[in-house]
């Protein structure tokens, strides 16, 4: 068989190979698509224009997935209908799945707890009562089907200083909700997180040790334990049931003195290789989802390029990508 190509062969060749050197997302895309992870971003922390956001997840990230929480400077939960239309019209121009709501469910002061400096606090848009968490979870709930996700994020109230008299009533309210949530097929991720009753993978053990609603799983956020004071891995992860891991937040964390700092994946405290390793062999599945939260890099899209380029790194030494 000759060895030679035909002008033709040469063309097409020397075509598809300047088209992989002007797109290296689509290059990525393939090794993305191979990591036994669902690899996403949080598209707000990109930018609030959805558009601009997803087209860098997907043509310069090389992403597949994006995960939902503020769009053109709204939370979710207000889109309007044509709003929603244009951003499903959005998700297929890029080629890109939801991984979840990330919906504020939750984010609300339990009733009758004394006051703390995290209560009534407005964030990402996101400021609705008690009384509105079941209006929160019936529109989360659509949004979801709407996006072709099973998977709203949520909480567990801001958090209560000696929460230990409420804890009970709030873990039947969790258990109650999933239940709620599971008979229209939506599973309910509960988030670790400073301000909530929920912070580290300690407490989240209990919790869902207290909630064995197949409904309920955990929304794995390291960093945010981390800066609770908790080892993340092993030894926080080493508490958790993995079969209850949904999802993961990825981000990192420093300690300054007393406090604790955001920082680009890669540049803080969390061992996000042996984190990433960990999934591998426990046979996790699902989202790792950047959550940059860093603001180093001088604006949210510049930040998550430099962030996404450690978490890229982190992935390839796990041998996750």
């Amino acid at each position: 068989m000759s060895n030679v190509l035909t002008r033709r062969e040469f063309l097409a060749r020397a075509s598809t190979a300047a088209a992989i050197a002007l797109a290296p997302g689509l290059r990525l895309r393939g090794e993305v698509a191979n990591s036994p992870f669902r690899i996403a971003v949080i598209t707000d922390e990109v930018s609030e224009d959805f558009g601009h956001a997803c087209e860098i997840a997907s043509r310069e990230f090389g992403m597949r997935w994006v995960e939902l929480r503020e769009l053109w400077n709204k939370n979710i939960l207000d889109l309007n209908p044509q709003e929603i239309s244009e951003a499903q019209r959005i998700l297929r121009r890029f080629d890109l799945r939801v991984t979840d709501i990330a919906s504020p469910l939750f984010k609300a002061d339990w009733p009758g707890a004394p006051r703390s400096k995290f209560s009534q606090r407005d964030e990402f848009r996101a400021g609705f009562t008690f009384n509105q968490q079941d209006e929160v979870l019936q529109r989360a709930t659509a949004l979801a089907k709407a996006f072709g996700t099973d998977r709203v994020r949520c909480f567990d109230f801001w958090r209560i200083e000696g929460q230990a008299p409420y804890r009970a009533a709030i873990n039947e309210k969790l258990h109650e909700t999933a239940e709620k949530a599971g008979r229209n097929n939506i599973i309910l991720l509960l988030e670790n997180e400073e301000a909530c009753n929920t912070s580290t993978a300690a407490e989240a053990a209990k919790v869902l040790a207290a909630v064995p609603s197949s409904n309920l799983m955990f929304n794995w956020d390291p960093a945010n334990a981390a800066a609770c004071g908790e080892r993340p891995y092993p030894d926080g992860y080493r508490l958790l049931p993995k079969n209850r891991i949904g999802h993961c937040h990825c981000k990192d964390t420093v300690k300054r003195g007393r406090e604790y700092e955001w920082q680009a994946m890669g540049k803080g405290a969390v061992d996000w290789v042996g984190q990433f390793k960990a999934f591998k062999q426990d046979g996790y599945h699902s989202a790792v989802s950047l959550e940059t939260h860093w603001d180093g890099g001088g604006s949210p899209e510049q930040s998550s390029r430099k962030s996404w380029a450690g978490m890229k790194e982190i992935l390839q030494k796990a041998e996750a990508l």
